[in-house]
């Protein structure tokens, strides 16, 4: 077995350490979420902490490591008699990516439940990690239904498995360590609030600090035993002040005049439920404990606040993770003067309105050329709405970007037909999980048995097998696997049109509006997502395809406008990107999203050469829908032509929204079937 680099040599990372110590010193802190970039020791952190951990008694030869002294009595290997147990280190069990729901919560043997009528189970991750520390790497990136069975265990302190009418139930708590990088995809703020804390980390940019990480690690790669033995004497004292904090525990006392800094605190900061109130009062007892102390104090409270609030704030993944220290100090005097801060909130903070940045409504700006008119697109201060001159440095005809609209709630766009993507939840597809739509052999371990199915492959058998009792004889070649359908996530790939036809103010920003309320679509649904955006004389990847929505978000932020309109390159870097795509994941099935209002110029004729990209992506058939952003009293009706071409359909900005677009998805769905 390797040598773990030592937990007390890590250098810096101070509110990464106080986290997994806390929760190492009271479990029902609830686990840490650890987040931050690559490279920035959270992995080894984590592992580190277990040879801090006090060794636990185990009943000999139990698979789910009852305690000696107080069995479960629920264990599947049990009854145990309380008594002596033998001793063993506290264990670290990694969770992969890509485990399956029976390699997380065990297996039962279906085939001697059937034949034997035997509860044969073979237990899972939750069982190995039971009094130890759960730790799931890359935790943003797990299935969803996986999540949900782990941190439900966690919150149970059991894991239950129920399958085909065979109950079984043992003892799962755990310490709960997740690390992530936000820039691979976020969690839901649902999965955010069932971890008691969380931790920001990055790498240090002062020089002496990196110097020494660098300094350390070579040491210890070149001899990780004496590198370890260095640090001995500082790993004992540790382990023997976790283990005094263990002790002191249950003797600190939380005040009154403490419950209502906690509650005052977390009221000020609006944060939902009251989950945030428990693991702040958990955590500040910890705190108490950690620091030797029997009762908590302001302190205490102030710390667990900047540990246990900062993910419960989010309210979309957009909104970026974080306390206000001014506030929450604010919140604290208050409730320790009698307050109880319930002061309203500041009405210009944020969340609050934005007056509209342009000077009058759009008029559809004064482009009134053809498509082909070989213009620029160029808007003059009249069509920007406001008179702003271009950004300096910016080129021709380029705008300041714009802030996008209020973002609103859009109908589900889904790809047509039956994929077999990554779970999700926009298209039908076929999945482990989902309603049973009919039986299959197994195509290796059987994970969902189909019952029915499998009885009657067995029936017919019965005489030859010498069946003489009431059992079923089943054989491996009777059972069957469950098909299911369920939803998938898909790529969606935004394509938005930036050229000065755009550009005018009150236009661009209700068409960020749009794409951002997309984006959270997109977000809810697991997707992963893709911007690309045309204007002046080519086409760009703004973000090439991500899991991390909030990347896309703030790139179209930032996007600037202005200059020709080269439709046609626009759909050909787009078909590029869906090209790589199909050979990096062959699975993911996209869907294209254009945002234009139809008009194409530059170049020899502009129109034909757009009609002629649309009509590959067809002959490919992706799935599409433009977006129409035309306005104004005279429509030319080409973003519908576009979306003919693509064999999609074409809906506007406000049919866009979910009370107007009840037909949408129908409309895709049957351009789709007829392509």
């Amino acid at each position: 077995m390797s040598t773990p680099y030592p937990f007390t040599a890590i250098v810096g990372q101070d509110d990464l350490r106080l986290g997994l110590l806390l929760n190492a010193v009271s479990p029902a802190v609830g686990g840490v979420l650890v987040r931050g970039e690559k490279g920035t020791a959270k992995s080894t952190a984590v592992r580190a902490l277990a040879a801090l951990m006090p060794e636990v008694a185990v009943v000999a030869g139990c698979r789910f490591s009852c305690d000696p002294g107080a069995p479960d009595p629920a264990c599947p290997d049990g009854p145990h008699e309380a008594g002596a147990g033998v001793s063993r280190p506290a264990r670290t069990v990694e969770l992969p990516v890509g485990a399956s729901e029976d390699r997380l919560v065990g297996a039962l043997d279906i085939e001697r439940a059937l034949s034997e009528g035997v509860k044969a189970f073979e237990p899972g991750l939750l069982a190995d990690a039971h009094r130890g520390i759960l730790y799931v790497d890359e935790v943003n990136l797990l299935h969803d239904h996986l999540v949900d069975l782990l941190l439900d265990a966690a919150a149970m302190g059991a894991s239950y498995v129920e399958r085909e009418g065979v109950s079984v139930r043992h003892a799962a708590r755990f310490l709960l360590v997740g690390t992530m990088n936000p820039e691979e995809g976020e969690l839901r703020p649902q999965l955010l609030d069932r971890f008691g804390l969380t931790v920001e980390v990055a790498a240090s940019r002062e020089t002496d600090l990196r110097v020494e990480v660098v300094r350390r690690r070579l040491a210890y790669d070149d001899d990780p035993a004496g590198f370890a033995a260095r640090w001995a004497d500082e790993e004992a004292a540790l382990r023997e002040r976790i283990v005094a904090a263990r002790a002191l525990l249950p003797r600190v006392v939380l005040g009154d005049g403490v419950l209502r800094q906690i509650a005052a605190t977390c009221a000020a900061f609006e944060v939902d439920g009251m989950r945030a109130d428990i693991v702040m009062a958990r955590t500040a007892t910890a705190l108490a404990a950690w620091a030797g102390r029997d009762e908590v104090v302001a302190d205490d409270v102030r710390q667990a606040a900047l540990l246990a609030l900062p993910h419960r704030r989010r309210r979309n993944p957009f909104d970026a993770p974080g306390l206000d220290e001014d506030k929450l100090d604010e919140a604290l005097q208050d409730a320790a003067d009698g307050d109880g801060g319930d002061d309203d909130p500041d009405p210009d903070g944020p969340g609050g309105g934005v007056p509209p940045q342009g000077g009058g409504p759009d008029d559809g700006g004064t482009d009134t050329g053809g498509p082909d008119d070989g213009g620029t697109d160029a808007p003059g201060p009249e069509q920007n709405g406001s008179g702003d001159a271009p950004a300096p440095g910016g080129g021709a005809g380029e705008q300041q970007p714009v802030r996008a609209g209020e973002p609103f709630r859009t109908k589900m766009l889904s790809v047509p037909g039956l994929g077999e993507g990554a779970a999700g939840r926009r298209s039908r597809a076929r999945t482990e999980h989902g309603r049973t739509t009919g039986s299959r052999r197994p195509e290796g371990a059987l994970t969902k048995l189909h019952l029915a199915a499998t009885v009657q492959a067995a029936a017919p058998h019965q005489r030859a097998r010498g069946r003489t009792g009431r059992g079923l004889v089943v054989r491996r070649d009777d059972l069957r696997q469950a098909t299911r359908e369920g939803r998938e996530g898909n790529l969606v790939l935004f394509l938005v049109d930036a050229s000065g036809s755009m550009a005018a103010r009150q236009r661009m920003s209700a068409v960020k509006g749009a794409v951002m309320s997309l984006l959270l679509d997109a977000y809810q649904r697991r997707d992963k997502v893709g911007l690309v955006t045309f204007r002046g004389k080519d086409a760009e990847v703004v973000l090439p395809p991500t899991s991390s929505v909030d990347a896309a978000a703030a790139r179209l932020e930032t996007l600037p406008t202005g200059g020709r309109t080269p439709l046609a390159a626009g759909l050909l870097k787009a078909h590029d990107v869906l090209r790589v795509e199909r050979l990096r994941d062959p699975s993911r099935r996209a869907l294209l999203v254009v945002v234009t209002d139809g008009r194409a110029t530059g170049g020899v004729d502009p129109v034909a050469l757009a009609a002629r990209a649309g009509r590959l992506h067809a002959s490919e058939g992706t799935a599409s829908v433009v977006v129409d952003c035309e306005s104004g009293i005279v429509r030319l009706g080409l973003a519908a032509q576009l979306a003919r071409d693509l064999g999609g359909s074409a809906v506007t900005l406000d049919e866009l929204r979910a009370d107007s677009i009840a037909g949408l998805v129908k409309d895709i769905t049957a351009a789709g079937r007829a392509a």
